[in-house]
């Protein structure tokens, strides 16, 4: 997730490099051309490249609001997470008749919701899922996990195994399994809302001709710029299309949020404050620190 601190330009060039070269390289094309074949090119009013402009920029704004849907819905899918999590330890903590007596399967849900926060952050980036949830599970968690292929789900089966153990010992009545178990449906819907982000492609073919019809405007809008003379034509031309790049590779990388960019979601920083929070409510004395952003964002 990006913070409010000034972007380096080194990582903003970066995202359109070699669309840039293609901008320049067109440019250049379109001035020699005007410079050397002016008799045999159509004199192109600027009228033109505005209306393409114009309608390019009606384009780009759905894909912009489309994307940041698409970025804004996983994140108040995380925004649920962290709340039933937080719950869901409150109640274990809260709802048995003798919280001593059962502080060892408590404290066991407790671990494993952090470590099924850090599980699916990482499966959803296609990552590691042992990565920081590893230390917060036993070896035979471990061992029951990797018979599956969708470890959070599993972690969530445990859970449940863990609040039937609870009512069947006594220590919750039928109503607080109830509740306990509504939290970890609403887990399992997060988890699942998260995947469908995740695996839902969004259509090819959109950003395909979106970056067509911006390399036509671009030439379009060279060759009506005949009239201004060499460099500055280059320069002008360059300026007035990179925005247009600049703002699809944006809509394209919002996207998707859980790509392992700095334009993310923060779901180890998310799932770090989870930590943080179930570990104090535990009263344990080692917590950890908030994840530190990597100078301007947070992943």
């Amino acid at each position: 997730m990006l913070l409010e601190k000034p972007l380096p330009l080194a990582y903003i060039f970066e995202k359109i490099r070699f669309d840039f070269v293609f901008l320049v390289v067109i440019s250049i094309v379109g001035a020699l051309l005007v410079e050397y074949e002016r008799p045999y090119l159509p004199k192109l009013p600027v009228a033109i490249p505005a209306f393409l402009g114009t309608a390019i920029s009606l384009l780009l704004s759905f894909k912009l609001n489309q994307s940041y849907d698409r970025w804004w819905e996983a994140r108040k899918v995380w925004g649920a997470i962290v709340n039933d999590s937080r719950t869901l330890v409150r109640q274990a903590l809260t709802f048995p008749a003798n919280p001593e007596s059962v502080r060892p399967t408590v404290v066991r849900l407790a671990h494993r919701q952090i470590a099924w926060c850090f599980c699916l952050g990482q499966s959803l980036r296609g990552q590691d899922w042992r990565l920081r949830s590893a230390e917060h599970l036993e070896a035979e968690e471990l061992a029951e996990l990797e018979k599956h292929a969708n470890p959070s789900l599993a972690l969530l089966q445990l859970h449940g195994r863990a609040v039937h153990e609870l009512a069947a010992r006594g220590e919750i009545s039928d109503y607080q399994r109830i509740a306990m178990d509504e939290i970890l449906t609403r887990l399992t819907d997060s988890m699942g809302m998260a995947e469908r982000i995740r695996n839902t492609v969004f259509p090819i073919t959109y950003r395909v001709f979106l970056k067509a019809f911006i390399y036509v405007f671009i030439t379009v809008l060279s060759i009506s710029l005949g009239e201004i003379a060499g460099l500055w034509e280059i320069a002008v031309t360059t300026v007035i299309s990179t925005p247009f790049l600049l703002l699809e590779r944006t809509a394209t990388h919002m996207q998707d949020p859980f790509a392992n960019r700095p334009t993310d979601t923060a779901v180890t920083g998310i799932a770090r404050a989870i930590e943080i929070n179930i570990l104090q409510l535990l009263g344990e004395s080692k917590v950890p620190a908030p994840h530190p952003p990597d100078g301007f964002y947070l992943m």
